[in-house]
């Protein structure tokens, strides 16, 4: 809720209340002021009816015939001079009509008989008896209310009645809380609409004040707002005023060009740290005080398994756990506060991790921690690699050296064998037998030794950006006649997204051909081969997976290897120069098997962003030579 709200509603409250008070207070005195009123008027008709009936005009009952012994005869033929007195029952009349509060009134004798009645009806009967006035007038305020706006009631004021110094009855008159409600009612509308009007006054007049007050804060909650947004100006004194609020304006204004100044530099400093976070392969986490996390860098993710933000403002506690050998050693460090030099660990994951720990301190005092996890695998791979590298290299050389000094006597011998097979023109069959087969076996030796200077030349690539769905759609298109052949059922899931890769595409199609064969091949009942490709992160990944016999174990290891093959006249080229490829495009190659259950292949490239409406997306680079071997 608004504060201009709250403030307008509070002295609205505060407004009626006092309003609501004041009402309650007015219209309980007024309310006791009419039955006080109409009690002490029915007090003082019942003393004066009193007085005229004490002095009514009764004879002297000796001169008549009454027998003045008789009580009963004295009373009754008293009752009947009074009923007689002229003056007395005008007064009786009078008093209901000039006293409107006053429904009746009667004068009642000993035996509660009507002696005059304002109802001729009820004279020389029975008066019933009624609540006393006396209740209403007692009564606190609300219950004077409800007994005044209950259903009709008429209450009694009743006055002894005394002749001759003896009781003779009593004076009733009966008052009803129709006539008070009619006296009162009005009074309480009146008190009701000046309630309403001044509540609603007020609720004005709030609305106004509350303006006026909070106008400048919301002057100053828009500067507030440009500074939080970087858009302050600079103000002079003129333009913010002289007054308290046009002094905390200028403020406001100046420190939001100090903020702004601040932002921009904390900007570029945060972009630098998220592109150094970003690119770095060791896994950094920076903690606060309190082992509350505040930086991450990429790689943690792939130590921890977990994405980034949901590590950023957790504590160590929550982030690691004891039944891991990592988590194990990062809290006892923490809780010790004991710094970790160069560990060597296993992760979740079962990876092995390099763990250090330091404490950063400032001035004496801790102020934060910085944990760094460095893959000791992937830098023995590394390692592995670069020596593979050297070795191929070297290798390569020596190879295309060799493949060439065999060569050579190849050809020589060649050339002889055709020239000694011309001169030997009557020969026995069984000389010229074995003169093929050594012309067939020395142009298998040249072929192989070909092949193996082919594999290890550099190749000119022709690079273009394509999109990899097209490429797989070709395969697949050019593979069907071999599924058909052995009963293979092709299922692909290539997405509705593009997948662009910049490769050779001649190079890149025999290389998932390859793949896709053997995927065949390797089902000669039949089955289901797929084909599915997706983007992970900076990669395309291509997926294919067969239904076959699957690799076993002590094979897993030379499929790469150029010339290994277990089919029944395979050159055990195809997954060497598959390999090769990938390498070729900075992609790679791994699978997964089970054996009787199937093979997984999975290639890996680079993405790349495909240019459209250009022509210019193609280039070319020299692959370097290579002599394939097993990394996995």
């Amino acid at each position: 809720m608004r504060r201009k709200t709250q403030i307008v509603l509070a002295i609205t409250f505060l407004v009626a209340a006092l309003v609501s008070g004041f009402s309650y207070i007015y219209v309980s005195q007024i309310l006791r002021q009419q039955v006080t009123f109409a009690h002490n008027s029915a007090a003082w008709i019942n003393s004066q009816l009193a007085y005229i009936a004490a002095n009514a005009a009764v004879p002297d009952l000796a001169d008549t015939r009454v027998d003045t012994r008789n009580p009963a005869k004295v009373r009754s033929a008293i009752a009947y001079y009074l009923g007689t007195d002229i003056y007395l029952n005008k007064m009786l009349e009078s008093v209901v009509n000039d006293w409107p509060m006053i429904q009746d009134a009667a004068i009642v004798d000993a035996d509660g008989k009507a002696i005059l009645h304002t109802i001729p009806e009820m004279i020389g009967k029975t008066v019933p008896d009624r609540p006393d006035f006396q209740i209403v007038q007692d009564a606190k305020f609300r219950r004077q209310l409800r007994l005044v706006y209950n259903p009709p009631t008429t209450y009694e004021v009743r006055l002894p009645l005394e002749l001759n110094h003896e009781p003779f009855g009593s004076i009733r008159l009966g008052i009803s809380t129709v006539f008070l409600k009619r006296e009162i009612t009005p009074r309480l509308n009146h008190a009701v609409i000046f309630s309403a009007m001044s509540i609603l006054l007020a609720l004005v007049l709030a609305a106004g004040l509350s303006h006026i007050a909070l106008g400048p804060l919301e002057r100053i909650s828009r500067s507030l707002d440009s500074v939080t947004a970087g858009e302050a100006e600079a103000l002079t004194e003129q333009e913010a005023g002289r007054d308290e609020y046009g002094l905390v304006t200028l403020k406001i204004a100046h420190l939001g060009r100090q903020m702004r100044d601040a932002r921009e530099i904390f900007s570029a400093l945060k972009d630098n740290v998220d592109q150094i976070m970003g690119n770095l392969q060791d896994g950094l986490m920076l903690f606060t005080s309190d082992s509350r996390v505040v930086l991450v860098s990429a790689s943690v993710e792939r130590f921890l398994g977990r994405p980034r933000r949901e590590l950023l403002g957790r504590t160590v506690k929550e982030i690691f756990a004891r039944d891991s050998t990592l988590g194990a050693l990062v809290l006892d460090g923490f809780q010790l506060r004991n710094p970790i030099a160069q560990r060597e660990v296993e992760s979740s994951n079962t990876k092995r991790v390099q763990v250090s720990l330091d404490f950063i301190q400032e001035k004496g005092s801790p102020i934060g921690a910085l944990l760094t996890l460095h893959d000791a695998e992937s830098e023995r791979s590394l390692h592995d690699e670069i020596e593979i590298s050297r070795q191929m290299s070297a290798s390569g050389r020596t190879t295309r050296g060799v493949a060439h000094e065999v060569k050579n006597p190849i050809n020589a011998i060649v050339l002889h064998l055709q020239l000694l097979q011309s001169k030997l023109r009557q020969i026995d069959p069984d000389t010229r037998r074995h003169m093929d087969i050594i012309g067939k076996e020395i142009h298998r030796l040249d072929r192989v030794v070909q092949i193996l200077v082919d594999f290890t030349r550099p190749r000119d690539l022709h690079l273009e950006e394509i999109d990899l769905r097209r490429l797989l759609e070709d395969v697949i298109v050019q593979a069907t006649p071999d599924a058909e052949h052995h009963g293979v059922t092709v299922k692909r899931a290539l997405g509705s997204q593009p997948l662009g890769v910049r490769v050779d595409i001649d190079v890149m199609k025999l290389a998932v051909l390859n793949v896709v064969l053997n995927g065949m091949q390797a089902m000669p009942e039949g089955g289901t081969l797929s084909v599915s490709a997706q983007r992970d992160e900076d990669s395309v990944i291509t997926e294919i997976r067969d239904q076959g016999v699957g690799i076993p174990h002590d094979l897993q290891e030379k499929i790469f290897e150029l010339y290994f093959t277990t089919k029944k006249g395979g050159s055990g080229i195809g997954l060497a120069q598959t390999y090769q490829a990938l390498q070729w495009h900075y992609g790679s190659i791994d699978f997964e098997t089970v054996e009787g259950q199937g093979t997984t292949f999975r290639l890996r490239l680079p993405v790349a962003e495909i240019r459209t409406g250009t022509n210019g997306g193609s280039s070319r680079a020299i692959a370097p030579s290579l002599t394939v071997q097993n990394h996995e």
